[in-house]
């Protein structure tokens, strides 16, 4: 059995100073630790896959990022580990830990079945693990291969913790209640024509700065935006769907001087309800978060969502956004992008459903893409 602070503080010392995961009881060490501490700093997730977009997102901006969780909630990153970390080759130190081990002490039923194929999980998906230390004299040698492994290859590396690995740490720090700001928000009067996805993202990327940081969701709007115009301050995602803005939440947490602009889906959000309250909590002032809404998968075929049923903004809202408005005209929307960001704001814009048959697919593999934004941001 380790203590919690010899593990984090050793991390630390390598560069992780920020922590996102869904809690497990073989975590509340390492939970409430990294709470309290004043130098390291914890997002509690709703989802872990929106965790694993977290910290992807952190890394991107240059922190290195601890993502942990239970083993029952494994299979939720599944598709961000997948699509997102291994494609673009982004890394993360991932800690599941191991309920339902093979052989180990009585677990419930529920865990049984995970328990079994923990280990598989990781090499079925290309990730290469080891078991996390229960010795004191095993916590360096482990993050050594771990720093190296990472920096090597730019892929995750997992770590599986059985019970009892970590000694208890009680917290001492209280989580901070936040008011809900906006108690009401005005029905939406959306106009009769709607603008087209390409009047909009031209619009967002004209207003934009060459500072701002521009992160587009999977399907047509990474599509579309490089089809406007390529910018090495633009990020196509490719697969995580649900997932941009989780990743852009950790890339403003990560460069908290330069403004992040997600451009997200009705679909995409509807996905991931979750990571709208995550936000509302954290509320990081340097991100503007678009979802784009027509009501449809577009990309799919135009499929219906049911955002024709749901008021995105509102959710927003009582999810604890500190700013909601909706964009009804192209000049609105730019104006928004124009004015200086200094709180968390979400924009939901209704717009016209389909797209060109001819839209290009970029041509910067999604490895390139963040290689490429990576590089900008350390200029």
């Amino acid at each position: 059995m380790i203590s919690a602070s010899s593990f984090c503080e050793a991390a630390k010392r390598r560069g992780f100073d920020l922590w996102t995961g869904v809690p497990c009881s073989y975590l509340k060490p390492f939970i409430n630790y990294v709470i309290d501490a004043p130098d390291l700093e914890y997002i509690g997730a709703a989802n872990e896959g929106d965790a694993i977009a977290i910290g992807a997102g952190a890394e991107i901006g240059g922190r290195k990022s601890v993502v942990m969780f239970q083993n029952s909630g494994f299979g939720n990153t599944v598709n961000p580990l997948t699509s997102i970390n291994m494609i673009c080759k982004i890394p993360s130190l991932i800690i599941t830990t191991w309920r339902g081990e093979p052989g180990g002490a009585h677990d419930e039923p529920q865990h049984e079945l995970m328990g079994e194929i923990t280990p598989a999980l990781f090499d079925t998906m290309k990730i290469k693990w080891e078991f996390f230390p229960t010795e004191e004299s095993q916590v360096e040698g482990v993050l050594n291969r771990v720093t190296e492994h990472m920096e090597r290859t730019r892929e995750p590396y997992g770590l599986i913790m059985k019970k009892d690995s970590v000694a208890p740490y009680a917290l001492k720090s209280k989580a901070e209640r936040r008011a809900i700001p906006i108690a009401e928000l005005p029905p939406a009067k959306w106009p009769a024509e709607l603008q087209t996805r390409r009047e909009i993202l031209s619009a967002i990327q004209k207003a934009s700065a060459p500072t701002d940081a521009l992160i587009a969701t999977t399907g047509f709007a990474g599509r579309v935006l490089y089809a406007v115009e390529d910018r090495v301050n633009q990020l196509y995602m490719v697969g995580g769907m649900g997932c941009a803005s989780s990743l852009a939440q950790g890339l403003a947490v990560a460069q908290k001087k330069r403004r992040v602009i997600c451009l997200d889906g009705d679909g995409a959000a509807l996905m991931r309800l979750g990571a709208l309250a995550t936000l509302g909590y954290e509320r990081p002032k340097n991100m503007l978060h678009f979802i784009l809404d027509n009501e449809v998968h577009d990309s799919t075929g135009g499929q219906s969502t049911v955002s024709h049923s749901v008021d995105l903004a509102r959710i927003a809202a009582a999810c604890g956004y500190p700013k909601v408005v909706r964009a009804t005209t192209l000049s609105e929307i730019e104006a928004i992008v124009r004015a200086p960001t200094s709180e968390l704001t979400l924009v939901h814009v209704k717009m016209k459903a389909g797209e060109s048959a001819d839209l290009p697919r970029p041509k910067v593999t999604p490895e390139e893409v963040v290689l490429r934004m990576k590089g900008w941001l350390t200029q």
